[in-house]
């Protein structure tokens, strides 16, 4: 028999705008609450502007508006129509749960970690970006018993992730339609001593400017170069986590380096959202070292990374691309 289900979920937006919440549904006691302790700080943020789009500020003040001390109870019929609708939805099998660290090399907008206590023990599951099948269901089911979007799936879909968006090679779909890009954030700082996250280069795809160490119009050339580009080397699939191959195999030689961010803003407001602690995805040096032979700049800032990650960076690139 279930005696408690903790859903632990992480929202990464700007790298120092980030949410953490744990909810427990309580059936021993008939009750949901959160567990306060891990909540943010409250309605506020950390301005990190020039930014190129700033939908993700509403989305945090109101996730961490709604974290409140309020506690949702329900009645054994309530908690009875859930666990057998639990129960139906088979919601973790034949699921391969992720391992991963509270904080990791390679950060995405969305994590989760769902632990599941009954009589005989505890499961606990662990995702990034493979969502259980039945997740969204799970959401609906966990609405009607404690009254409210326990799982944001109203802000889930504006997040590039696979619950509601096909990612592809060549860009992020819905419903078989590509989204057009808005606008494309990159920032490259040093951790120590330590550096604000500040934009590198911006390009505004509705403004027709790029903004950062190169000030110009953005002609059509430009986007038909970046979108070439991102296709490419892959750009949209390094939130998965085949791309996080030598990331996960070996740190980095210097491990108070660099950290770095990605944004892609679509139209609708969905965002592409990824960030690294001294590392970087697979074919990040791939990218970097045509961008460099393009623009005789070092954009992304490769000349960073040491020779012996260089080389691996190579070679797990090598594998996805040829």
């Amino acid at each position: 028999m279930i005696e408690k289900i903790e859903i632990t979920q992480r929202f990464n937006f700007k790298r120092l705008n980030r949410h953490y919440e744990c909810f427990t549904i309580d059936f021993l006691n008939n009750s949901g609450y959160y567990k306060i302790s891990e909540r943010g700080s409250g309605d506020k943020f950390l301005s990190e502007s020039p930014l190129c789009d700033d939908s993700w500020i509403d989305i945090l003040v109101d996730l961490r508006r709604n974290m409140t001390s309020e506690i949702r109870t329900f009645d054994f019929k309530k908690a009875d129509e859930f666990l057998c609708d639990f129960s139906e939805l088979k919601l973790f099998e034949d699921f391969e749960s992720e391992k991963f660290l509270l904080f990791e090399k390679l950060e995405l907008i969305y994590s989760c970690v769902v632990i599941i206590y009954s009589t005989d023990g505890y499961h606990e599951y662990s995702f990034k970006n493979n969502f259980p099948k039945n997740w969204i269901r799970f959401g609906g089911i966990l609405e009607k018993l404690v009254g409210f979007d326990v799982l944001h799936l109203n802000y889930q879909k504006q997040f590039a992730t696979p619950l509601y968006h096909d990612i592809r090679k060549d860009g992020v779909y819905i419903n078989d339609e590509k989204l057009a890009i808005k606008s494309i954030e990159f920032g490259h700082y040093r951790t120590y001593p330590y550096d604000l996250p500040h934009p590198r280069l911006i390009a505004d795809f509705k403004d027709r400017e790029i903004h950062g160490y190169i000030e110009k119009e953005l002609e059509s050339a430009d986007e038909e170069l970046i979108l070439n580009l991102f296709e490419k080397y892959h750009v949209y699939k390094w939130i998965f986590r085949e791309y996080h191959r030598k990331s996960i195999a070996r740190d980095p030689d210097d491990l108070e380096g660099y950290d770095w961010y990605l944004e892609i803003v679509f139209e609708g407001s969905v965002i592409w959202h990824l960030f690294g602690y001294n590392d970087y995805p697979d074919t990040y040096v791939h990218l970097g070292s045509e961008i460099k032979e393009i623009t005789d700049m070092d954009l992304l800032e490769i000349g960073t990374i040491s020779p012996e990650d260089i080389k691996l960076f190579y070679e797990f690139g090598d594998e996805i691309l040829f």
